[in-house]
């Protein structure tokens, strides 16, 4: 007995959607593509109401987070840009559009009514009377520099430095530097940054590296610690602020006793401890240790008994800071060189500047000699200082600037002035080193033309 055939399932009927299958076919039309298919259609219109709902559900999202229940175009305009669509452009939240109403015409009255924005009317003259508005800039991204060189730039984006009536107007305290000298200072700031253990270490630091109050023991500890010891970041500001005003403090009085000569080895001691610690990130204090290495290298009046050691150990720093920190800061080089030619060609400048100059070009280098001893003639305004015959510390130091340059023969032969080339050479010799040192250097030929060549040996 055969099983009676199942009936067939009625087909569910087609819900119409929001957006009309017409829709579609108009927009079709424009595009020059007529005759669509339905079932296309019905796909595509579908996808769009799909489109429109998930838009939607994206800024009533926004709408929520806001707090507000309207929903307004912005919240469009961030749901299109969520979903990675271009947004929508002359709709604001804050101009809302009006939509008037228009009745059907009267041959379709199945077309409904229809809703249209109407145009404003703007008179020219008006808006020739108006005053302008210009609108700000929006919101944006640029990079700046927040320090150069451990400074920071005094530009808009950077915030203003404290002015100095507040500066003045806070509470200071003297504090006893390495002699006995006292300098105002604000001892708060060590107190309210540093733990009680950098703190009691910071003053039994200090105070064992003044030479009045410890003894050699002490202060070779001191350095000692400074040089190798971990977790000194802390107090890092705080020994470059002490060693720069330490410098000013004993320079200011230019007492020039034995008790200064002590004091200045030790900040220059300091320098060079803090400089040798691998764990410090000094970077960021050069602008302040720098200007202490060239006040003691270049100052007129250090104690006499002290003064060379002074000078080669402060130029023994200036070589140790363009060796590590010439490549983090391009510009160094060139300030460090700068500094020392302007304290050696000024005219104005004492002897004994010229000495400390002199000293910091040949712990630079060759290349830093000859610029200044040669091409920017500091040989001979150092020998227009001279006199006749004169043996001095400044001689001697310009005499080895030139060794440096390049060695004098074993065997000299000296300059024929009757000779067309040698005769050259003469004259160049004074013109670049001036009559003192080209008649110390005539009676070597073969120095005399190293000494002149770009060529030689750097």
């Amino acid at each position: 007995m055969s099983k009676p055939a199942p009936k067939a399932k009625p087909a569910p009927a087609k819900v119409p959607g929001i957006y009309k299958l017409d829709s579609v076919r108009d927009v079709a039309e424009s595009l020059n593509i007529p005759n669509l298919p339905d079932a296309v259609a019905s796909a595509l219109a579908s996808d769009v109401e799909y489109r429109i709902q998930q838009v939607v559900e994206e800024a009533a999202r926004f709408m929520r987070h806001a707090k507000r229940t309207t929903l307004t175009t912005s919240d469009i305009d961030q749901a299109l840009r969520v979903l990675n669509i271009e947004p929508l452009y002359g709709h604001f939240p804050h101009n809302p559009p009006a939509f008037r109403r228009a009745l059907p015409f009267p041959q379709m009255q199945s077309a409904g009514s229809v809703y249209f924005v109407e145009d404003e009317e703007i008179e020219f003259d008006r808006v020739l009377r108006e005053e302008k508005i210009t609108l700000p800039k929006g919101v944006s991204w640029t990079a700046h520099w927040l320090a150069v060189e451990g400074v920071q730039p005094l530009i808009p984006e950077n915030p203003p430095a404290a002015p100095k009536e507040e500066a003045d107007g806070k509470q200071t305290s003297a504090t006893v530097l390495p002699g006995g000298k006292q300098t105002q200072q604000q001892p708060l700031l060590v107190k309210q940054t540093l733990s009680r253990e950098l703190n009691l270490y910071y003053a039994r630091l200090t105070s064992s590296l003044n030479p009045q109050t410890s003894d050699h023991s002490k202060r070779t500890a001191a350095l000692a610690s400074l040089r190798h010891d971990a977790g000194l970041s802390p107090l890092l500001p705080y020994l470059a602020q002490w060693v720069s005003e330490g410098v000013v403090s004993t320079l200011r009085t230019g007492s020039q006793t034995e008790n200064d000569g002590k004091m200045l080895e030790v900040f220059l001691d300091v320098i060079s401890a803090l400089l040798d610690n691998q764990t410090l990130g000094v970077e960021p204090f050069l602008h302040q240790l720098l200007p202490a290495v060239f006040s003691i290298l270049l100052h007129s009046a250090l104690p006499p008994s002290h003064a060379t050691h002074l000078r080669i150990t402060a130029a023994q720093i200036l070589a140790h800071l363009l060796t590590h920190y010439s490549m983090t800061y391009p510009g160094l080089p060139t300030k460090i060189v700068k500094m020392l030619i302007v304290g050696l060609i000024e005219p104005k400048k004492p002897r004994q500047t010229n000495e400390g100059a002199i000293r910091g070009l040949m712990a630079i280098g060759k290349e830093a000699i000859r610029l200044g001893l040669v091409d920017r003639q500091g040989a001979k305004i150092v020998g227009a200082k001279c006199m006749p015959g004169e043996s001095s510390t400044l001689v001697d130091l310009v005499m080895e600037g030139l060794r440096m340059l390049h060695p004098p023969s074993p065997r000299p032969v000296p300059l024929d002035p009757n000779s067309g080339a040698d005769s050259a050479v003469i004259e160049k010799l004074r013109t670049q080193l001036g009559d003192f040192f080209a008649e110390r250097v005539i009676g070597d030929s073969a120095w005399a033309r190293g000494i002149l060549s770009d060529d030689a040996t750097l």
